[in-house]
């Protein structure tokens, strides 16, 4: 059984997330070693914290890639996952450490986590198994429909207020995809639609007394780096102008490695946010497309594997895991080349960053968990039915009675 489930792990997908997360290391240590040296006298500093973050996150992988995912279902344990992501959000919102304008750390010695980030998690797997549990009622409205969501607007809600927009976004449209693909009814979505509008409403006087704290100056100066990056360059458009100066120096094949103009303070963020321009500017478009192709390889199959999987948990577990990468890539990817506003959201395993790096790892564990169940069932299972069926005495019809 041992040698079955080793030949059922999804190979090509292990060896697609080890890639990214080993060129993000590298391009880490690119981007950041000006800023680094500069600030911390250590042209190594970041390089050596995402390399810990790597090495804990791989670990995380590696636990959930062999612990069974359906135990993720279990009552116990979902409301554990439950009561550890609402109470580390309050425990964030009371105690935590500002950053970028927001309250969103928890300061461990020097290190620091981000619980919003493995929110994200703890959000799709209630999702999946709450709904995967109310398939046979999943249209009643009291039942199986408000329960998740109030959970969801909750989570949202502590996160909006840290504030983390990017973030309470992301899991949003993460839930948003979930409903849409828990076999819903048209009914009920069109309910969610009209409950949202009158949610809208009801919140926007308290949004509007918390004005300043939402709407900030930079978050306004955003929207006008948008509209017209190149009217507002020595101000907010700064950042997008020089990302698209990053974005068209790399030509086909780039500048070389190491070799970026515009980590020399043009990008203030080219280890985080900006990280794809650097990539860009230094490896050209085959540096661009490598990632590209990757994260697309591992969304697409996500997408896969919660189609094969005929277990509603798992596949709806499939889903969230591969929206939530695909949401987070284009946010940022969309920010950078100006398709969207710049939010702040971190390219998935590219981007400096250990609380997200560790959470996307983890999700990964998940997923290969998944798709192993899958290829196992597929390729072992039927076989051993077929066998069973073969092994059964033949009817004799010498003492059959008509």
């Amino acid at each position: 059984m041992l040698k079955k489930i080793i030949r059922s792990y999804d190979y090509p997908l292990i060896i697609a997330v080890c890639l990214l997360c080993l060129f993000g290391l590298v391009m880490v240590y690119s981007s950041s070693m000006v800023l680094a040296a500069t600030k911390f006298s250590n042209p190594t500093f970041f390089f050596d914290r995402q390399r810990l973050s790597l090495m804990l996150g791989f670990v995380g992988f590696l636990a959930t890639m062999v612990f069974p995912y359906k135990a993720y279902s279990y009552s116990k344990m979902l409301i554990s996952i439950v009561l550890f992501s609402i109470g580390m959000l309050i425990v964030v919102y009371v105690f935590g450490h500002t950053a970028n304008n927001a309250q969103s750390w928890l300061m461990l010695g020097t290190r620091g986590i981000q619980p919003s980030e493995f929110a994200k998690l703890s959000v799709i797997i209630y999702l999946a198994a709450v709904y995967s549990k109310k398939q046979s009622y999943i249209d009643q409205f009291d039942k199986a429909v408000m329960p998740p969501i109030l959970f969801t607007m909750v989570i949202c809600g502590f996160v909006a207020f840290q504030p983390d927009l990017g973030t309470a976004f992301i899991i949003g449209m993460i839930a948003l995809t979930m409903i849409l693909c828990s076999g819903m009814g048209m009914k009920s979505i069109m309910k969610l639609v009209l409950l949202g509008a009158i949610t809208v409403g009801v919140m926007s006087p308290f949004v509007m007394m918390k004005y300043d704290d939402f709407v900030t100056e930079e978050r306004l100066g955003r929207f006008q780096g948008f509209i017209d990056p190149f009217e507002t360059v020595d101000d907010h458009g700064f950042h997008l102008v020089n990302s698209y100066i990053a974005l068209g120096s790399g030509g086909f094949s780039g500048l070389g490695l190491g070799q970026s103009v515009q980590k020399f303070g043009y990008l203030p963020e080219a280890h985080t946010d900006f990280i794809m321009a650097v990539v860009a500017e230094e490896l050209g478009i085959i540096g661009v497309m490598f990632v590209l192709l990757l994260l697309l390889f591992i969304i697409l199959r996500g997408f896969l594997i919660a189609r094969k999987c005929e277990d509603p948990f798992g596949s709806l577990l499939a889903i969230g895991i591969s929206s939530m990468l695909g949401i987070q890539a284009f946010i940022n990817l969309g920010g950078l080349t100006g398709l969207i506003p710049i939010t702040g959201v971190t390219l998935p395993f590219i981007s400096y960053g250990g609380s997200s790096l560790i959470l996307l790892l983890l999700s990964m564990g998940v997923l290969v968990n998944i798709s192993m169940f899958v290829n196992y069932e597929a390729n072992y299972s039927h076989k051993a039915k077929e066998k069973v069926v073969h092994q059964q005495p033949k009817f004799n019809s010498k003492y059959s009675t008509h």
